[in-house]
Order: C-alpha cells, then structure tokens, then sequence
C-alpha cells in the first residue's frame, strides 16, 4: 500500500478496547488483502477450526460465528455463538460440505450460552465431541457428546466435565491409543479467574517478570467422558529450559491448545492472543514441557488466531480462520486451509495467510 493510500486510513481511537480497535483497523484493510487461502464455506461463518481424518476423509469441527448485539470488547462477548455445526472435505475436489447443525446450546442441560471452540475424537466407532460454554453461574466449563457419525448429531452429557474448566479443547490421541485432552485460554477464558484453585471473579496475572498462565491437560479416561487424572500445566520453555514469562507476550501461551505428532516429536500449538500468532514448542512426551520453536502462522485479519493441524495423504495442513468474509468483522469469521511443511530438521516453515 503507497504513503498516500495509508494517509487515507481513519484515525485509530486509543480509548477503545483491544478488540474494537483491532476491528477498525481491519475494517479499514479488509479489502486491500491479496488472500491465498478462499473460505472453505460461506454459506456460515465459521471459526476456531479443530480437524482430523476419519475413515479416510477430513472433517472440521469449527464454531459457528453469529451476529451478535453484544458489545465488542477484550472479554469476547461479542462471539456469542450458540451451536456447533460439522464441515467435511471432499478429497478429490476439495470442495467443503457444511452438514448443519450438530448441536445446539438448548440441547445442553448445564450450558447457558457462548459455545466457543470445540474440538471431536474417535474411539472404537463412536464419536466423542468436545466444547466448552459458559455456565448459569457464568463460568467456562468444558461438555462432551457423543455421536455414531463423525457429523453428528451429538447427544451431550447431562453435566460438564469434572475438574474442567476455561475454554478451547483440544484432543490428542497417541500412538498407543492414549487420549490427552488440552485446553485453557486467558482474559474471556477465565484462567487468571483460577490462580488460587477456585473461581474468583477477580482478574489476577502473574508480574510480567513471572511464569506466565500455563495450559492445562489431562488423560481422558477409557470412556472418553472424564478426566482419568487431575488437570496438569503445559510448561512453555525457552531454549535455556525457564518458563516463557508473562510479558513475553510474543510467545507465551494465551489459548486455542492444539497438539500434533510429527517423526516421534510432540508439537505443542497454540495462539499468542493479542500478538496474534500461531507459535509451537516442541517436547518428547504429550506431558511435556515444550521447548519454544518459532512461529506456524503469521497474524491474519481479525482479532483472534486459532488454529488446528492434521495430516491427509502424507501431507501435512494448517486450519485456520480470519475475518475476511465479512470485510474485517472480527466476530463474523470463516475457516481456510493451507499446506504446512516441516523442513528437514523439524522446524515448521511459518506462513502467510496473504499474498
């Protein structure tokens, strides 16, 4: 973009929050982005998209983005987002199917509203589908339901998971058959409301000198409904093996936990929040700790980055979503893909999402 078409840019109002002044910006550039990546689906907005191959065949399980009256703020409010839908990918055309409403927050006895990243696994031919809502008492729990489809419907359980709490799950299963579940995500996810082991509707942050807010995970148990342990840190390190700090907030973790296993390493995913980047760290076991790597995905269009990473046919993807649907609304966003690579050492090649 020349000086002059910068010059023409609005102003920028310092006393907005995070999100609505991202959301001007970005507004402003929507249309001057050259994307490489097109909208998997259009007829939705969809976002936070969690992938996986069954039976041979790609399937998405994304959020489902709605208009919102809410207010646009750092809390998230404005994703107000009250059922899940499931996208699948045709192999041959690579055309994505949309197959509607898999489940839907009224179907929920325990969940009130806002149902935020989801995530699905599969074990001995059913399907197990995880999400996290908000509560009656306004706290973030995670859900499962289960289904005989990967596309549902799911019938979910009658209450949350126990020792659940904050949003994003993810599910990793092992090459032993081991199933691990990650999750956890800060400022609307609720994690800096757990520092002393109970909600406390205080906000309180580690000094920026200080451990950042880890991730959280655990073994789930044989029927894929529990926790099989209590909840445990994902400790982030850097390269002299200290705890990423809070204020190194181009590379600590803030939410969307995704995990992926590549030549017997362990690559542990996730979103930088308000830098507004994909990052990994790389560890030897799916406890960890995880030795900070780089940078997967660049910031794209939109307030937030959230990501999954799964591989079809001997070749690796990275699901992602912007904003660019709906020219920079940052609550209203849509689920792309792109080929990821690993070079020769392991290092993952970092992505554009334009052009």
């Amino acid at each position: 973009m020349s000086t002059n078409d910068e010059k023409k840019q609005p102003d920028i109002d310092v006393t907005l929050s995070d999100a609505e002044r991202i959301q001007q910006e970005d507004v402003a550039r929507a249309k001057s982005l050259d994307e490489k990546n097109a909208p998997l689906v259009s007829n939705i907005y969809t976002a936070d998209p969690s992938a996986h191959v069954f039976n041979g065949k790609i399937y998405i399980y994304p959020s489902h983005d709605v208009e919102s009256e809410q207010e646009t703020n750092d809390d998230g409010d404005q994703f107000a987002m009250h059922d899940y839908h499931v996208l699948s990918v045709d192999s041959d055309t690579g055309e994505a199917t949309d197959h509607g409403v898999a489940l839907d927050v009224k179907d929920v006895p325990w969940a009130e509203k806002q149902m935020w990243a989801p995530d699905a696994a599969c074990k001995d031919g059913k399907y197990y589908f995880y999400f996290p809502a908000r509560a009656y008492d306004g706290i973030f729990r995670i859900g499962v339901a289960v289904g005989d489809s990967p596309t549902g419907p799911f019938k979910a359980e009658e209450n949350y998971m126990e020792g659940t709490y904050s949003i994003d799950p993810a599910v990793f299963e092992d090459d032993d058959g081991s199933y691990y579940m990650y999750w956890g995500g800060i400022w609307g996810g609720q994690l800096q409301n757990w520092h002393n082991g109970e909600f406390n509707a205080e906000d309180v942050y580690p000094a920026d000198d200080k451990p950042a807010y880890a991730p959280l995970m655990a073994k789930l148990s044989d029927d894929m409904l529990e926790l099989a342990e209590a909840p445990k840190d994902v400790l982030i390190i850097d390269e002299n093996g200290q705890e990423l700090n809070t204020g190194d907030t181009d590379r600590r973790f803030f939410e969307a936990s995704w995990i992926h296993k590549h030549n017997g390493k362990y690559y542990f995913s996730y979103s930088t929040g308000d830098t507004h980047k994909i990052a990994y760290a790389i560890g030897d076991n799916p406890y960890g700790p995880f030795t900070y790597q780089g940078v997967i995905l660049n910031p794209v269009l939109g307030w937030t980055n959230h990501h999954s990473i799964a591989k079809f046919e001997d070749k690796w993807y990275l699901f992602y979503h912007d904003s660019s649907l709906s020219d920079g609304q940052t609550h209203l966003r849509c689920v792309k893909m792109s080929e990821l690579v690993h070079d020769e050492s392991g290092k993952i090649i970092t992505i554009d999402a334009y052009k």
